[in-house]
């Protein structure tokens, strides 16, 4: 689900800002931006997240602020600059040269002044970040809660639609079971047409075939599987791996049930149910 999320957390005049930003995803994919003397640190940043989040695109991004920022710092290094002026004076004494050593001439040398990367106590600084990561998601968390409760609202309505055709399905069974019967019954008789062949005989042969195309089973197992939808939605966990399983199944019981029934209502039926199906996955990918 989408969000977005920033906390800070301050300490002796530097301060850590963590901002994290959230998309669809079907599985967690993280991208961490940190200073580049804190890179050390993305593989506890990300799992952090990871205790948080369990789908979705995460990009979280660090930024240190403040006077008390780690910074590089500029050092002479006076033992090069003595040789190279030392150098330099000898060249003039053995060569004959006129004018005399300047500042500008010393700066153009190489290695006289140099950039020395600070060294920052990586536990300190980690529990500022990590206290300024945790108000981030927890900022964030707020935003997809709110964006999850519409959505959990979408998918019931789209379960209503769908239970709804079902229920249809079974109202329609009985009748089409006794019709399925007579239809085979007369396709039989035609066939066994002057065979001495016993009715009630021929009669338990009709059945026995249409109970063949019986989907009693298959609504029974799609109403367990909506029920168990419904419970999956109401709960706290995460659930968006549960539900795309549970589709599946879904999905399976559909295929089963149309193929059972060769009756140009039901295939009509079982398109509105695949349809409503791929609805429902659609805004699963966006559960976590």
């Amino acid at each position: 689900m989408t969000g977005f999320g920033r906390g800070e957390a301050s300490e002796n005049g530097r301060t850590w800002v963590a901002e994290i930003r959230t998309v669809n995803h079907r599985f967690l994919d993280q991208r961490v931006i940190l200073p580049r003397l804190f890179s050390a640190l993305e593989e506890p940043v990300k799992k952090m997240v990871a205790r948080v989040l369990d789908r979705g695109r995460v990009d979280v991004t660090f930024s240190l602020q403040g006077s008390a920022c780690v910074e590089p710092q500029l050092v002479v290094n006076d033992s090069v600059a003595r040789q190279y002026h030392q150098c330099l004076c000898q060249l003039i004494k053995d060569h004959h040269l006129e004018g005399d050593i300047t500042l500008k001439d010393m700066l153009t040398l190489r290695d006289v002044i140099s950039q020395e990367e600070p060294r920052p106590d990586m536990d300190s600084e980690w529990r500022l970040m990590s206290l300024a990561l945790q108000a981030a998601l927890a900022d964030c968390d707020i935003m997809r809660e709110k964006e999850g409760q519409a959505l959990q609202q979408e998918l019931l309505g789209r379960l209503d639609k769908f239970q709804a055709i079902v229920q249809k399905i079974e109202e329609m069974i009985p009748d089409l079971q006794r019709q399925r019967q007579m239809e085979l019954k007369t396709r039989i008789g035609k066939l066994l047409e002057g065979l001495d062949m016993d009715p009630l005989r021929l009669a338990q042969e009709a059945a026995i075939m249409a109970d063949k195309s019986d989907v009693t089973e298959e609504i029974i197992r799609l109403q367990s599987h909506m029920a168990q939808f419904r419970a999956f939605l109401s709960g706290e966990e995460p659930v968006g791996r549960r539900l795309d399983f549970l589709l599946q199944e879904f999905l399976r019981e559909v295929n089963t049930l149309s193929s059972k029934i060769n009756n140009a209502g039901i295939a009509h039926l079982g398109v509105e149910m695949k349809n409503e199906i791929e609805k429902l996955r659609e805004q699963v990918q966006n559960i976590e």
